[in-house]
């Protein structure tokens, strides 16, 4: 079936360029914007964004690998990006 009329991108298209990202490195996180690389092509209009989404989740090595889950949840502590408290502008005026 046809995904993506622009660029002509089927369904198969999409589900071979997911395993071969997850061959080629299964701890990759695979995103809408590398199967487009992999493919060689680009978005056009965006129009068939919900259903390329869709079929990307239909695969069965979408998933993401084992060793990146819970990575957030062991950050719990941490701050944000690594940044001190109050480092927004709007932070530090309220503290003077």
């Amino acid at each position: 079936m046809i995904i993506c009329h622009c660029t002509q991108i089927s369904d198969h298209d999409i589900r071979a360029a997911v395993d071969w990202m997850r061959a080629s490195d299964p701890e990759t996180i695979i995103t809408p914007g590398k199967i487009y690389h992999a493919l060689g092509k680009r978005a056009d209009c965006g129009g068939c964004m919900p259903l390329f989404l869709d079929t990307m989740r239909q695969c069965d090595n979408l998933a993401v690998p084992p060793v990146l889950r819970g990575l957030r949840a062991s950050r719990k502590g941490a701050s944000y990006e690594g940044r001190r408290e109050g480092h927004r502008v709007s932070q530090r005026s309220a503290s003077v």
